[in-house]
């Protein structure tokens, strides 16, 4: 069974084959599979895991761009959900559930409460539920509605994961949840998002067309709402009265695209999705996330483990990566002038920004590797897994 390249999944789960081999079968369920902190995540915890572990996608909806970073032969399944709640998509989903024969099933998000009620419904009790982020239809988990409905799906769950300390305390004391929660920190891969070596700034910016001799504020984030592009256009605006010399790279895609493009002003450029982003990260001077909420962003480590100064709004699990003033900037959600006057800084402060990096870069690399993340998660894999796997 090959995975598929294109935006829709072809395999079938009956040709998943009924003599399952000694090892771990965990289907991941996800709305889509498109370019993201937590698609990302998989996709490194597949590559870098155990064999003690097959796994299978299972998208909701359709499938994505990051399924071509998976491995060859990682099954993809898409089972085209169309919006709104259906209560025969669950039976639908329950009965592919049965028939993918897992072991584990690891649902996220709110999208993943389909696969956890639907699995309720196969009788599968192996469910571990992980929390990684919000989208703009509830930015910070607070919908009443949504709150219920998940203290209902507790009772289908084994445990819980959430990629910061923050969501661990909106699990528990929000949504009180009655089953054990672990909480992991994404990982990063610092052998490839580093600093750049002496010229190489200069030799991929000529790579990339971009002036060798001027500042690049960048960021690299899907065009989503929740993500705030807006501030960053407003505040990038006003520095520009300042510095006429600048430029910003916006890296991502999404819906909000288009309006932004109608919004730039200056020197302003969009790279859409890329492949390359650990070269991107090499270019910039300054890298800045202006979410209105995060659980726990890729980027923000990925920027710090290149050497970048990051300004960040102080939301969610960003302020336990970001030491305000000490491996980075925070400033006020929303507030364009604040992060104006903080980007003014990163680029007129060097010494003290040099200080900053210094200091994330061995956060980064005794904290947030790989290894540590792969592994825990295997772990949770293991303990409410029926199956047992001699290592």
């Amino acid at each position: 069974m090959n995975k598929q390249n294109g935006p829709l999944g072809h395999f079938q789960p009956s040709s998943v084959s009924d003599s399952k081999p000694s090892r771990i079968r965990v289907v991941h369920v996800v709305y889509s599979f498109a370019t993201g902190g937590m698609e990302k995540g998989i996709c490194t915890t597949i590559k870098t895991g155990s064999g003690d572990f097959e796994h299978i996608i299972l998208c909701l909806t359709s499938s994505g761009e990051m399924a071509n970073q998976l491995p060859e032969g990682t099954p993809v399944i898409s089972m085209g959900k169309k919006p709104g709640n259906s209560g025969r998509f669950i039976l639908k989903l329950s009965k592919t559930l049965k028939q993918l024969k897992p072991d584990v099933i690891h649902t996220r998000n709110w999208s993943g409460v389909d696969g956890i009620l639907a699995a309720r419904l196969a009788g599968i009790g192996s469910v571990v539920h992980g929390e990684h982020g919000w989208g703009m239809d509830d930015p910070y988990g607070r919908k009443k509605k949504r709150r219920i409905i998940r203290r209902i799906a507790d009772f289908g769950v084994r445990e819980y994961t959430c990629v910061s300390r923050q969501m661990e305390g909106w699990l528990q004391n929000y949504i009180e949840v009655r089953k054990p929660i672990t909480q992991i920190y994404n990982g990063i891969d610092t052998e490839k998002f580093r600093p750049p070596e002496p010229g190489e700034k200069k030799m991929l910016r000529q790579k990339l067309s971009l002036p060798e001799d001027v500042p690049i504020i960048g960021i690299v984030a899907r065009l989503d709402p929740i993500k705030n592009h807006k501030c960053l256009l407003d505040a990038f605006a006003k520095v520009s009265t300042r510095r006429k010399d600048i430029q910003l790279l916006i890296v991502g895609d999404g819906p909000e695209r288009a309006k932004m493009e109608a919004m730039a002003e200056g020197r302003v450029t969009f790279l859409g999705n890329r492949a390359d982003t650990h070269l991107i990260y090499r270019v910039l001077d300054c890298f800045v996330l202006p979410s209105n909420n995060e659980g726990i962003s890729n980027t923000i480590l990925e920027a710090m483990a290149s050497g970048i100064p990051v300004i960040a709004s102080n939301v969610g699990g960003t302020p336990e990566l970001v030491k305000d003033s000490q491996d980075g900037m925070l400033f006020e959600v929303g507030n364009a002038g604040d992060l104006s006057g903080k980007m003014q800084r990163c680029l007129d402060q060097p010494e003290r920004m040099q200080a900053y990096v210094s200091n994330a870069l061995k956060k980064v690399q005794t904290h947030y590797s790989n290894t540590n993340m792969v592994r825990s998660y295997e772990g949770i894999w293991r303990n409410v897994s029926p199956a047992v796997i001699m290592s």
